[in-house]
């Protein structure tokens, strides 16, 4: 699993965009998004997935750290 923190997120359209962010990379990996702390949560996720999955995030206005 891995945990990404991101910037920006505060209501439920939030939420779908970054998921979806997430769904253009890998269509069918479980994505948890936690508004209050501001994390995503990715099941299966290799290197090269994280990083199309952390530009894919950020071309949605968020910061991803």
């Amino acid at each position: 699993m891995v945990e990404l923190h991101v910037g920006g997120m505060t209501c439920g359209h939030c939420v779908r965009a970054v998921t979806e962010a997430v769904h253009s990379v890998l269509a069918q990996t479980p994505v948890a998004v936690d508004l209050r702390t501001g994390t995503v949560r990715i099941e299966q996720a290799t290197p090269a997935d994280i990083a199309g999955i952390t530009a894919a995030i950020a071309a949605e206005g968020y910061t991803v750290t």
